[in-house]
C-alpha cells in the first residue's frame, strides 16, 4: 500500500510522523517509485538554490559607472561633437582600457572560484519500492529512507530510524569538533542544531557506523537551505575605498565644474569665440581629472592580489585588499581556523602522574611541567597497548587516505605509536561494541598459553564502577579505595571542564576465556583528554595582530569550555579572565536591553560560545555599529552569512564548504591563519601607497589645471591640446604613480594602528601639501611660458612645446618628492625602489620617441625646439624639484634649531 500524501512544507522541517504516519511499518521498504516521483513534482529537486548570477554584460556594463569614466565620456562625446575625433578615441580608448583591467581581473577570480570543490554530494542511497537504490540526491523527496554509512555525506536533512555506533561529523554546521553519536529518538525541533541527536543534517559527515534515516527536509528546507538563504539575504557593505574614491571622484568633479564654468564665463566676457571656448573646456576637463587614477589604484591592487596569491590568498573582489588595511577587529571561528580540524590526545594521567603531550611528525612527546619519564613508564606501554586494542578504526599512518574510523579512534592509534600500529595484534576474541545506556566498549584478545586480555575503554563515570584495582608497574594489582575513585573521577571532570573529551582505560588478564560478560574485575589504568589541537602559526599570528593594533575574537558553535581552552593555548585569553566567555544566548540579551555594563562586557569578551550564524551577523554587527572594519574567518556553512555581512570575509579553501568560500571575498588556499597577517600588512601597504600615488596625481593634474588656465588667459593663441594633457596624465602621470603604488611600503607599518575607516584618504593637510606641490609644478611651467614668449619671443608652437616638455619632465622628477621628509633625496625609499627607475626611463623613451619621430609629431602639435627652448625646457622640469626640496630642507633645519634651543 503506498503512503498517503503527507503535508510537505519545503521551508521547513517536518517530523518523521508528518512525512510517515507509518513509519513502523512502510519505512522498511521506504517510497514505491510512483509517489516519489510525485512528491518530486510537489517539492523540487533536493539541491540548494543558488543566487543570481552576474552576466558577463553586467559585470562589463558596472565597470563604466564611475563619476570619473562618466566625465571622460562626456569629454569624448564633446570632442566628438566638436570634429576633434583624435582626441575623442583616445579618451574613449582611455576609459575602454580602464574597463578592460577591471573586467578581465575579476572573471579571473571567478574562473578560479569555479575550480573550488562543491559542498553538494551528487548521490545518494534510499529505499525505493523495498530495494535500495543508488539515486541522484536531487532526486530526494521527503518520506525517503535514506541509508547510511560511514564516508557517506548526508544528503538531507532526516530523522534516525536505527542507528548502529552512528557517528556524524557536524562541524561545518555547528562548529563542534568531535564527531557527534547519533542515536533514534523523539523530536526536538526548538533544542540547538548541536543537541539533536536523533537527526542528521544535509552536508555533515558520517564518520563511523549505519543506520537509516526517513527524510524529513530537503533543498531549501533543510538546515543548510536556511542558512544559504540567510546569506543571499544579507548584504555585501561597499567597501572603504570604493566609497572613498567615490567622494574624491565627486570633489575632483565638482572642481573641474567650479573651473570650467569659471573659465568660460570669464572669456564669454571677453568676447572669444564659442569653439575656442570649449577647446578649452575640454582640456580643462581632461587636466582635471586623472585619467590614470582607476587604472592605477585597479593595477595597485591587482598586484596586492599577485603578492597575496604568493601567500595561498585568493582575492575575490579587487577592493578587499584595501579593506584589510583598515581592518580593526577580526571574529574568527574556532574549529578548522584555530584549529586543525582533527582530533589529537592532549593529556595522559596515569597512576604515576600526569602530563599533556604533544604528537608532531608521528613522534610523541611531553610538554615540560608534565611527570618525568611519565611516557617511558611500564604503566604508558600497557595505555598505548589498550589503546590499540580496544580500537576498531583502520589506520595506516604512511598513507591516511587509507586511515578511516571514528577521530577519536584513529587519535588512540597515533598514541599508540608506530610500533604497536606494525605489530599483529592478538587475536580479537569478543567485543562488547559502545553503547550510549553503558557508555564503554570492550574486547577480548588471546594471549600466549591460552591467557585473554580485556580492554576496556569508556566514560570515566561508566568504567569505574566495574574496576576493583588499580593498574601498577610492579605487576600486583592495588586496591582501588573510595578515595581512589573520587579522585579519578574530579579529574576526569577537571579535564572536562576544560572543554577537553575524555577516555578512562582499564584491562583485566584472565587464564582463559572470561565468558560473555567480561567486563568486571578491571583493573584501572588511566585517563587520556583529546583536543582539536590549535594550528601552528596561528599564536605568532594572533602575536603580531596585536602588534598591529587589531582585536581577535572567537566566535564558535562549540562549547564555551572546549572554546576557552582553545583561546587560552593560542594566547587570547589569560587565566584571570573570568567575563572573557560570552554566550550566544547572553549575547542576544546583550544586545537586546544594551547597558553601560553590559556594554563593557561585549568590548572585553574575547570569545563567543554556542553562537548561532544569525546571533554571528549581530555580533559583526555590534563592532561596526562601533565604527569597527570588521573582518570574519570561518570554513564551515555556519559561518557563511558572517562571512558575507562582515566588511572583509576570509574563507578557508582547502577544508572549507564552498558555502563559506562563495560568501567570502578572500580565500585562504593553504587554510593558514598566519595568512590573514600577511594579507593584512599587504592591504596596509597598498592603503599607505594609494594615498601617496593620489598626492602625486592630484598635484600633478592640479598644476595641469593652472597651467592650461593660466596660458589660455595669458595667450589664447598657445592653448595646449587635449591629446597633449591626456599623453601626460596617460604616461607622465600614471607610470610613476604605479611605481610608487608598488612599492613595499614602511617597514613599521604593522606596528601601527589601523587606519580609521572614518578618515578621508586625503585629509586636509594632504590637501595642502597637494597644493604647494601644484603650486610648485605651476610655477615652472607657468615660467617657462613666459620666459619662453615674452623674453625668448619663441613662436607660439615652440611655446606650446616648451610647457607641454616642461610639464612632463617636471611631473617625471616630481616623483622623488615622495619620499620621507627625514630623508635625503638621493637615498630615500624612492630610489630604492626599482619600478620608479623603469617608470622614468620608459616614460622619456616615449617623449623622445614622439619628438623624433616625423610621423607621430603632428598627432601631438610638436615641432622641433632650439636648443635655447631645450635648456629652458630643462629648467622648468628641475624647478619644482629644487623648491619643494628646498622648502624639506629649511623645515628641517627649522626643527633642528627648535630641538637645539629646547636642549
Amino acid at each position: 500500500m503506498p503512503l498517503p500524501p503527507a503535508p510537505l512544507l519545503p521551508k521547513t522541517a517536518q517530523p518523521a510522523a508528518a512525512v510517515a504516519p507509518v513509519a513502523s511499518s512502510e519505512s522498511a521498504a521506504g517510497l514505491p517509485a510512483a509517489e516519489a516521483r510525485r512528491r518530486l513534482l510537489e517539492t523540487g529537486p533536493n539541491v540548494l538554490a543558488t543566487a543570481r548570477r552576474e552576466s558577463w554584460l553586467r559585470m562589463a556594463a558596472r565597470q563604466f559607472q564611475s563619476l570619473t569614466v562618466l566625465v571622460l565620456a562626456g569629454a569624448a562625446a564633446v570632442s566628438a561633437f566638436s570634429g576633434d575625433a583624435a582626441e575623442a578615441v583616445a579618451i574613449g580608448a582611455v576609459v575602454l582600457l580602464n574597463a578592460a583591467i577591471g573586467f578581465g581581473l575579476e572573471w579571473q577570480a571567478r574562473a578560479s572560484m569555479d575550480a573550488l570543490h562543491a559542498l553538494d554530494v551528487p548521490q545518494a542511497r534510499a529505499l525505493r519500492d523495498g530495494q535500495p537504490q543508488l539515486l541522484p540526491a536531487a532526486d530526494l523527496v521527503p518520506g525517503d529512507v535514506l541509508l547510511l554509512e560511514g564516508g557517506d555525506v548526508v544528503p538531507a536533512d532526516a530523522d534516525l530510524l536505527e542507528a548502529h555506533q552512528l557517528q556524524i561529523n557536524e562541524s561545518a554546521l555547528t562548529g563542534e569538533s568531535l564527531p557527534v553519536g547519533k542515536v533514534p529518538g523523539p523530536a526536538a525541533p526548538d533544542a540547538p542544531l548541536a543537541e539533536q541527536r536523533q537527526r542528521v543534517f544535509k552536508g555533515t559527515a558520517v564518520v563511523d557506523g549505519n543506520g537509516r534515516a526517513l527524510v524529513v527536509a530537503t533543498g531549501m528546507g533543510t538546515e543548510l537551505g536556511r542558512i544559504t538563504r540567510l546569506v543571499q539575504a544579507t548584504g555585501r557593505p561597499p567597501t572603504p575605498l570604493e566609497g572613498k574614491l567615490d567622494v574624491l571622484a565627486r570633489q575632483l568633479l565638482l572642481l573641474t565644474g567650479g573651473l570650467t564654468l569659471g573659465y568660460g564665463l570669464l572669456v564669454w566676457a571677453q568676447g572669444r569665440p564659442l569653439g575656442q571656448v570649449l577647446k578649452t573646456a575640454i582640456v580643462l576637463a581632461v587636466a582635471a581629472i586623472p585619467e590614470g587614477l582607476s587604472i592605477v589604484a585597479t593595477l595597485a591592487l591587482a598586484a596586492g592580489t599577485l603578492r597575496m596569491a604568493r601567500h595561498k590568498v585568493l582575492v575575490k573582489r579587487l577592493p578587499a585588499v584595501e579593506t584589510l588595511g583598515s581592518t580593526g577587529v577580526i571574529v574568527t571561528d574556532k574549529t578548522g581556523t584555530l584549529t586543525q580540524n582533527r582530533i589529537e590526545a592532549h593529556t595522559v594521567w596515569l597512576a604515576d602522574g600526569c602530563t599533556e603531550v604533544r604528537l608532531q611528525d608521528d613522534s610523541l612527546s611531553a610538554v615540560a611541567g608534565g611527570a618525568p619519564g611519565l611516557l617511558s613508564s611500564p604503566g604508558f606501554a600497557h595505555l598505548q597497548l589498550l589503546a590499540a586494542l580496544c580500537n576498531n578504526a583502520t589506520y595506516h599512518p604512511t598513507d591516511p587516505g587509507r586511515t578511516t574510523g571514528d577521530p577519536l579512534e584513529i587519535a588512540l592509534w597515533q598514541l599508540a605509536g608506530a610500533t604497536q600500529g606494525a605489530a599483529a595484534p592478538p587475536l580479537r576474541l569478543a567485543e562488547q561494541a559502545f553503547r550510549s545506556d553503558t557508555r564503554l566498549m570492550g574486547t577480548v584478545h588471546q594471549l600466549a598459553g591460552g591467557r585473554c586480555l580485556v580492554a576496556v575503554k569508556g566514560a570515566a563515570e561508566a568504567v569505574l564502577p566495574h574496576c576493583r584495582y588499580q593498574w601498577a608497574a610492579t605487576g600486583a594489582p592495588q586496591p582501588l579505595s573510595a578515595e581512589d575513585r573520587a579522585a579519578w573521577v574530579a579529574r576526569a571532570e577537571g579535564l572536562a571542564a576544560r572543554g577537553l573529551r575524555t577516555l578512562a582505560f582499564a584491562s583485566a588478564e584472565w587464564p582463559g576465556h572470561p565468558g560473555p560478560d567480561f567486563v568486571r574485575e578491571l583493573e584501572w589504568v588511566g585517563l587520556v583528554a583529546f583536543l582539536d589541537p590549535p594550528r601552528l602559526e596561528v599564536a605568532p599570528a594572533l602575536a603580531a595582530c596585536r602588534a598591529a593594533g587589531i582585536r581577535v575574537i572567537v566566535a564558535t558553535g562549540d562549547h564555551p569550555a572546549t572554546a576557552r581552552t582553545v583561546a587560552r593555548q593560542v594566547g587570547l585569553l589569560e587565566d584571570e579572565e573570568p567575563d572573557g566567555v560570552i554566550l550566544g544566548a547572553e549575547l542576544a540579551d546583550l544586545l537586546r536591553h544594551p547597558n553601560g555594563a553590559g556594554r563593557r562586557r561585549l568590548h572585553r569578551a574575547q570569545v563567543f560560545a554556542r553562537m548561532s550564524p544569525a546571533q554571528k551577523l549581530d555580533l559583526i554587527a555590534f563592532y561596526q555599529q562601533h565604527g569597527q572594519v570588521v573582518g570574519m574567518t570561518g570554513d564551515g556553512v555556519n559561518d557563511a552569512p558572517a562571512l558575507r555581512r562582515a566588511d572583509i570575509g576570509i574563507a578557508m579553501g582547502l577544508r572549507g564548504t564552498q558555502v563559506a568560500a562563495e560568501a567570502a571575498d578572500l580565500v585562504l588556499q593553504d587554510d593558514a591563519f598566519g595568512s590573514i597577517v600577511v594579507a593584512i600588512a599587504q592591504g596596509r601597504v597598498m592603503l599607505a601607497n594609494i594615498r601617496t600615488f593620489l598626492s602625486y596625481l592630484i598635484s600633478c593634474n592640479l598644476s595641469e589645471v593652472l597651467i592650461v588656465t593660466l596660458v589660455a588667459l595669458l595667450h589664447p593663441k598657445v592653448p595646449l591640446w587635449p591629446l597633449q594633457i591626456l599623453f601626460l596624465n596617460l604616461l607622465t602621470d600614471v607610470f610613476p604613480a604605479l611605481a610608487l603604488a608598488l612599492g613595499p611600503g614602511h617597514p613599521n607599518l604593522m606596528q601601527r594602528p589601523p587606519r580609521s575607516p572614518h578618515k578621508p584618504l586625503l585629509g586636509l593637510a594632504d590637501w595642502r601639501r597637494a597644493g604647494l606641490y601644484a603650486a610648485a609644478l605651476t610655477a615652472g611651467g607657468a615660467g617657462a611660458f613666459a620666459c619662453a614668449r615674452w623674453e625668448m619671443g619663441l613662436s607660439a608652437a615652440v611655446c606650446n612645446n616648451v610647457v607641454f616638455y616642461g610639464m612632463a619632465l617636471g611631473q617625471l622628477l616630481h616623483v622623488f618628492n615622495f619620499a620621507a621628509d627625514r630623508r635625503t633625496l638621493l637615498r630615500s625609499e624612492v630610489t630604492r625602489n626599482w619600478y620608479v627607475w623603469g617608470a622614468l626611463a620608459l616614460c622619456s623613451g616615449a617623449m623622445l620617441t614622439i619628438y623624433l619621430v616625423p610621423a607621430l609629431r603632428p598627432v601631438f602639435g610638436l615641432v622641433p625646439l632650439p636648443p635655447a627652448a631645450l635648456v629652458l625646457v630643462l629648467a622648468s622640469g628641475l624647478l619644482p624639484l629644487l623648491l619643494i626640496q628646498a622648502g624639506r630642507w629649511l623645515r628641517r633645519v627649522g626643527r633642528s634649531r627648535t630641538t637645539s634651543g629646547r636642549l
